[in-house]
């Protein structure tokens, strides 16, 4: 899978713990980054592999300039599953998060449509914490891996993260994904006492972004006349226990009918990617 793998280091943890993400080296090489482009367009076209159902319907628009995102693709696609499920990412992932064992939360694909400068927020991605979405999981030490299936920077509507943002603990209400007024999102965020620094994550195709579940991260349109194409993973601990009763997501009803405090979310909807000590 990987053009060259690569071994977390002291600087990459530094890094990722001062700034709350690291920016990784190629992961993949560009026959797989081809396949994974193809799998989107499967995915929209609802051609789906295996014999199961998504998840949920892919979330579109009619607004052609909307964001369209689908989550858990790895149920009805098999480049999908390949990437979102690969040890190498988890051993990356339990590195830099510091622990021993690593499993799927759920991925997403998402498809940011190219506008050709027309003005526009319906690309928007609102400034969120995506533990703002996750708080059923007992752990915030929770990782995203946003993988560019294509060079991506601000033209393209490339993601913006708020440098060191993940120490600010969780923020009350920063679900805000939808939400596409950066500005007004700016002004309900900002103001906590700390420095609000915009920083862009300018990544080659197959590089990828690990950002920590409490980073604020947000994007803004896509101005090219191409979509702007990622496959995300998020990551959490292998020993991740359900909070009852805090806020509701979609995984909780993959433990079963009655789930119960502090059961761990470890059945076969949430892969182990990778597990210190065992061999892959």
């Amino acid at each position: 899978m990987q053009v060259h793998r690569h071994t977390i280091k002291d600087e990459d943890k530094r890094r990722f713990w001062e700034d709350g993400y690291w920016i990784s080296p190629k992961l993949i090489d560009d026959e797989q980054i081809a396949r994974l482009r193809t799998a989107h367009e499967r995915i929209w076209a609802h051609d789906f592999d295996g014999d199961g159902y998504p998840m949920s319907p892919s979330r579109t628009s009619d607004d052609p300039f909307k964001l369209r995102k689908h989550d858990n693709a790895w149920w009805i696609n098999d480049e999908v599953q390949s990437i979102v499920t690969s040890p190498y990412i988890g051993e990356l992932a339990a590195d830099l998060l510091e622990i021993d064992s690593v499993r799927l939360w759920h991925d997403q694909v998402i498809y940011k449509p190219g506008t050709s400068g027309k003005e526009t927020k319906a690309g928007n991605v609102g400034w969120h914490q995506d533990y703002g979405y996750w708080q059923c999981a007992g752990t915030t030490n929770m990782i995203t891996v946003w993988i560019a299936l294509q060079d991506t920077d601000l033209t393209n509507g490339g993601m913006m993260t708020i440098l060191g943002s993940h120490k600010w603990g969780v923020v009350e209400e920063s679900d805000t994904f939808f939400d596409p007024d950066l500005e007004a999102l700016k002004q309900k965020f900002d103001g906590k006492g700390q420095p609000w620094i915009e920083e862009p994550c300018i990544l080659k195709a197959g590089q990828a972004s690990f950002h920590h579940a409490l980073t604020f991260h947000g994007s803004s349109v896509n101005l090219t006349d191409q979509p702007r194409l990622s496959v995300v993973a998020h990551l959490m601990p292998g020993d991740t226990p359900y909070r009852a009763r805090i806020s509701n997501h979609d995984n909780i009803k993959l433990l079963g009918p009655r789930p119960r405090d502090g059961q761990l979310f470890d059945n076969a909807y949430f892969p182990l990617l990778f597990e210190r000590g065992v061999i892959q």
